[in-house]
C-alpha cells in the first residue's frame, strides 16, 4: 500500500554482480528497534524499512508466509501516452511523476535481465512484452513487479494465497505474469472492488465511461490453499420480499422447496397425510421428523399441496460474497480511519481478505505496506504479520496506528542505529535519509520535495509565549562534504521565512569555519525561553548518541483530527498542525509527522 516510492526501483542482484549502488544488508547487522513491547526475544511481527526486494531475499524464508496482500504504487491517473512512452496529450509534470516511481533505467534493466537469466515461462513472457511495449514506463513497472512477484511466490506456504490490488490500466498484464509464475490452474478470481459511484467522465471531451473500480487478482499457492466462504448482509429488498411469514414465537421466515431434485425412490413416503412429490422428498423420514419437531416444516391447509421447509431469518448467515465487492465503501473525507494517504484502503477490505484466506495461526505479508492497513487488520484479527516499506514516513505512521493496540508486539528493522547504517541509507536514498534524520530531531512536518527545494527539509514549531508561534527550520545534508556556504544558506532561509531558528543536520563532521559561522549568527531576538542560538549544527553522530542542540520546550505528541482540504494533485497532501492555544498552522504541501496525528 505504498504511495511514494523513490527507491522502489533499486534492484539488488542475486548472482554476485556489482552491487555498489545498493549494498545488500547482512541479516546479522540489520538494525532493529522494538515497537510496543519490551520483550527481549524477537517478536514474530516485523516491520522492515527498506527496499522490499532486498528484504524479501535476505529476511523472508521459503514457504514461511500464508497470505500476501500487495497494493503496489502505480500512477493510475496517468494516461496511456505516459505509460507507453508516446507523445502528446499530457503534461510533463504528469510524465515526470510517473517516471519518479517506475521509469525505465538501470534498475528496470537489471530486473528484466535477472528474470530473463532465470529462464522459464516468465522469461519468455517478459521478453515478448518488452518486444511489444519497448522500454516504456509500463515495461519498467512490469519488470520491477515480476522480479518481486517471483520472490513472493517463493515465500508462500502450500496453504498460502496472494491478492494483488491494482487498477484496470495494468491488471491484464499482471495477470499474465502471475499466470506464468503461479500457473494457470492456481488462478482463483478477479475481484472487482467498486470504490466509488460511477459518475462518468466529468469533462465535456470524455471518450470513455467513468472508472469506478479496482481489480484484485487472487491466486492460490496450491490446491491446499485456505479458502473460507464469506458473507455480507442481505439486501433489505430481498429480506422484505422473501421473509414474509412469522411463526407463533415471532420468528420471521420464508418457505423453501422440500422436493428432491432427482429421482429418489427411497425418499418417497407419506408424511402426516401429505403425499410425496414425484421424485421424492429432499430429506429422509428421520430428518423430516426432526425438522417437524423443531418447527421447521410448513403444513399447508390442503393436503393436496406440498410440504415446505421454513428458512428462518435469524439463522441466515448473509449473502454469499462473490467477485463483485460493492458493499465496502472507500475512505471518505469524514472517515474516522482516514489518514490522508490518497490510496488508503478501508480496514474492512483487508479484514475480508484475511478472513477468507487464512486461519488464526497464519502469517500475513504486505511488501508495499504504505500506511499499514493490512498490518493493522492482521493485528486486529490476531494474525502474525510482516510489513515492508521503503519510506520512513510509512514506518512511523504504522507505528502510530499500532500504538492503539494494547500489548502489540513487533520489531522495526532497517532504521540506522550507527553511522555505518546512516551512511548506507544516505547512499541509497537521500530523501529517506533526510526524513529519518529530521524525525530523530523531532520534526513535526516534512517537505514533499516537489518543485523547488527552498532550503527546508522539515519544521519544528513551539509555543513562544507572548511572541506567538515559534518555528525552527531543519536542513539535512547527507553528503560526504560540507561547507560554510550551507550555514549561510540556512541563515538566509530562516530570515526569508521569518522563522526563529535553524538547525543544520550533517552526516559529515562540520568544519571549524561552519561552527564559527553558526555561532556568529547570534541568538533568537524574541524568545520566551532564554537565550537560544539562532543557527545550530547537529551531526548524525550527535543524534545517534542522544546529544541534541539547544531547543525551547516542544509540544508533546498529541492526538489531533486531520482536517480535509481540497487537493489539486493526488500526491500532494496538506496537513494541519494545531498547537494548543495558538490556533492552527497550515503547512501547504507538507507531510505531518504521525506523532502529531489522530489515528482511528
Amino acid at each position: 500500500m505504498t504511495e511514494n516510492l523513490h527507491a522502489a526501483n533499486h534492484v539488488p542482484s542475486r548472482d554476485g554482480g556489482d552491487n555498489s549502488w545498493l549494498p545488500v544488508v547482512d541479516h546479522a547487522r540489520l538494525p532493529c528497534q522494538d515497537g510496543g513491547s519490551s520483550v527481549a526475544s524477537a517478536p514474530a511481527n516485523k516491520l522492515y524499512f527498506g527496499d522490499n526486494l532486498t528484504m524479501l531475499r535476505e529476511h523472508v524464508k521459503d514457504e514461511s508466509v500464508d497470505l500476501i496482500y500487495l497494493d503496489p504504487p502505480f500512477n493510475s491517473n496517468a494516461n496511456y501516452n505516459v505509460l507507453f512512452g508516446e507523445q502528446g496529450g499530457n503534461s510533463e509534470a504528469q510524465a515526470e511523476a510517473f517516471r519518479d516511481t517506475w521509469g525505465w533505467g538501470e534498475a528496470a534493466s537489471l530486473a528484466y535481465h535477472e528474470v530473463e537469466k532465470g529462464g522459464g515461462e516468465t522469461a519468455v513472457l517478459l521478453r515478448a512484452l518488452r518486444t511489444w511495449l519497448g522500454e516504456s514506463g509500463m515495461m519498467a513497472y512490469l519488470a520491477m513487479m515480476t522480479i518481486r512477484l517471483q520472490e513472493m511466490h517463493r515465500t508462500l506456504s502450500h496453504r498460502g494465497s496472494l491478492f494483488l490490488h491494482c487498477d484496470p490500466t495494468a491488471s491484464h498484464y499482471l495477470k499474465l505474469i502471475l499466470d506464468s509464475i503461479f500457473g494457470h490452474d492456481c488462478f482463483r478470481n478477479e475481484i472487482i472492488w467498486k470504490r466509488k459511484a460511477g459518475r462518468g467522465e466529468t469533462n465535456n471531451a470524455a471518450i470513455r465511461f467513468g472508472v469506478s473500480h479496482d481489480d484484485i487478482l487472487f491466486y492460490a499457492r496450491s490446491s491446499q490453499s485456505i479458502f473460507q466462504r464469506q458473507y455480507r448482509p442481505n439486501n433489505p429488498e430481498y429480506i422484505s420480499s422473501k421473509f414474509t411469514h412469522v411463526d407463533a414465537s415471532g420468528r420471521r421466515y420464508r418457505l423453501d422447496n422440500l422436493t428432491s431434485p432427482s429421482m429418489r425412490p427411497n425418499l418417497k413416503y407419506v408424511y402426516k397425510g401429505y403425499q410425496p412429490p414425484e421424485k421424492g422428498w429432499a430429506v429422509s423420514l428421520e430428518t423430516m421428523k426432526k425438522m417437524d419437531a423443531e418447527g421447521r416444516v410448513h403444513f399447508p391447509d390442503l393436503k393436496t399441496k406440498r410440504l415446505q421447509r421454513k428458512r428462518f431469518l435469524d439463522e441466515l448467515p448473509g449473502e454469499t460474497v462473490d467477485t463483485l465487492w460493492d458493499d465496502i465503501p472507500p475512505i471518505n473525507s469524514q472517515a474516522q480511519e482516514r489518514l490522508g494517504y490518497p490510496t488508503q484502503k478501508p480496514l474492512n477490505l483487508l479484514e475480508r481478505i484475511i478472513n477468507a484466506a487464512t486461519l488464526p495461526d497464519a502469517t500475513i505479508l504486505d511488501p508495499f505496506c504504505g500506511c499499514g492497513t493490512s498490518v493493522e487488520a492482521a493485528e486486529k484479527l490476531g494474525r502474525r504479520w510482516l510489513g515492508i516499506d521503503v519510506t520512513h514516513y510509512a514506518i512511523t505512521l504504522i507505528e502510530k496506528r499500532l500504538s492503539r493496540y494494547a500489548g502489540c508486539n513487533y520489531r522495526v528493522y532497517g532504521r540506522p542505529t550507527d553511522l555505518a547504517g546512516a551512511h548506507d541509507l544516505a547512499r541509497r536514498d537521500k530523501y529517506q535519509f533526510q526524513w529519518w534524520a529530521a524525525w530523530m530531531l523531532g520534526a513535526q512536518t516534512y517537505e514533499t520535495k516537489k518543485g523547488a527545494d527552498r532550503g527546508i527539509d522539515a519544521n519544528i514549531y513551539f509555543a513562544n509565549g507572548p511572541y506567538g508561534l515559534g518555528r525552527i527550520i531543519l536542513s539535512v545534508k547527507g553528503g560526504d562534504h560540507v561547507s560554510p556556504a550551507m550555514v549561510r544558506e540556512l541563515s538566509g532561509v530562516v530570515q526569508r521565512e521569518g522563522a526563529d531558528m535553524g538547525i543544520l543536520v550533517t552526516l559529515a563532521e562540520p568544519t571549524k569555519s561552519m561552527r564559527a559561522d553558526a555561532s556568529g549568527a547570534g541568538f533568537v531576538s524574541k524568545s520566551a525561553h532564554g537565550k537560544l542560538p539562532r543557527i545550530q549544527i547537529a551531526t548524525i553522530e550527535d543524534l545517534l548518541d542522544r546529544r541534541f542542540p539547544k531547543l525551547p520546550p516542544l509540544p508533546q505528541p498529541i492526538e489531533m483530527v486531520p482536517r480535509s482540504r481540497a487537493m489539486r494533485d493526488r500526491d500532494q497532501l496538506e496537513f494541519l498542525l494545531p498547537i494548543a492555544g495558538h490556533g492552527v498552522l497550515t503547512d501547504a504541501g507538507a507531510f505531518r509527522d504521525p506523532k502529531f496525528m489522530k489515528v482511528g
